[in-house]
């Protein structure tokens, strides 16, 4: 743990608020009984969470959702220095982000290899949970390649019971030998805080996600332009479909590749490229993965027919 620890940094972002006020304050009528319109007021709104350096260069990763629409960042080490953060890019799809700072001597994780975990290994989670301060627990696996409630596009989280609390996002977690095997992103409760179930994304993923990060500001996914969902056995019997597998198309962006392929909601996904579907998931997954300008085929039941089509993915529009 006394290798992993320095490496752990905590990270605090701050965001501009305006807060309106009603247009009608604005007519002429209004302010010549009670005056002119107050001016908006503005205020500062912070989070709190932790990230991990990847490198001497300076390169936090943490998770988007802990520095979203944040005005400023800023960066806390464990030996009491802090620095401004620069936000080279994030990836909704994964919840990951990319920052670097820049200082000395900087103290680098060192990365260890996920496919290696295996259930009941032991595991740490290092962060700054409630902004106490750092904190490290120590729990088990629990499961390996596992889904995260609210993540559609990953199928790979590592499942743990060390406790994760509101601000370990984008905390380390380490094995036995203090290597970084994964990033702490959700948590399963029902109160807010931890309840047993912690997922994090498997440094493997952490470390293509951030390559491209680095070399593009972004991940340059391809866009489809459908919205999916699963199908249930009681949508299969209304649709008439006797298998119920596959993903549901429930709605279709206007102008998308997928319109003009001709897609529509109520067909069923069964494939693209050949690779075939169980589940809405499974198709998010293979989805969230395609890269832009990709022309791909794609497998679809309609009623009792099956259609095949084709699409090439663009970027996703704003």
């Amino acid at each position: 743990m006394g290798r992993a620890a320095p490496s752990v940094v905590n990270i605090y972002s701050t965001k501009v608020i305006t807060r309106s006020y009603n247009p009608l304050l604005d007519d002429p009528a209004f302010q010549r009984f009670f005056g002119r319109a107050p001016v908006p007021r503005q205020r500062l709104e912070s989070s709190l969470g932790s990230g991990v350096l990847l490198d001497r260069d300076g390169h936090i990763v943490t998770n988007r959702h802990v520095i979203a629409d944040a005005d400023e960042i800023e960066v806390a080490l464990r030996d009491g220095r802090s620095a401004h953060a620069k936000l080279v890019g994030s990836d909704t799809v994964t919840d990951l982000a990319l920052l670097r700072i820049e200082l000395p001597d900087l103290p680098a994780i060192a990365q260890g290899d996920d496919r290696q975990v295996r259930i009941g290994d032991l595991v740490l989670a290092i962060g700054n949970p409630f902004g106490v301060g750092q904190t490290v627990t120590l729990g088990v696996v629990g499961a390996i390649g596992r889904e995260a409630p609210g993540i559609n596009a990953i199928g790979d989280f590592i499942q743990t019971d060390a406790a994760i609390n509101p601000g370990n996002s984008g905390g380390a977690l380490v094995n036995a030998a203090g290597e970084l095997i994964g990033i702490n992103t959700a948590i399963y409760s029902r109160s807010g805080g931890s309840e047993g179930i912690g997922f994090a994304v498997p440094v493997t993923l952490v470390s293509q996600i951030t390559t491209q990060l680095r070399e593009h500001g972004e991940v340059p996914r391809g866009w489809l332009g459908l919205e999916l969902q699963e199908l249930t056995p009681e949508l299969a019997a209304s649709l008439g479909v006797d298998n119920p597998t596959g993903a549901l198309v429930a709605g279709v962006y206007r102008n998308s590749p997928a319109a003009r392929a001709g897609i529509a909601p109520g067909d069923l996904l069964l494939a693209i490229d050949g690779r075939q579907f169980a589940r809405a998931r499974d198709a998010l997954t293979v989805i969230a993965a395609l890269p832009r300008q990709r022309e791909v085929s794609i497998s679809l039941q309609r009623g009792t027919r099956r259609i095949e089509t084709r699409a090439t993915t663009i970027r996703q529009p704003d």
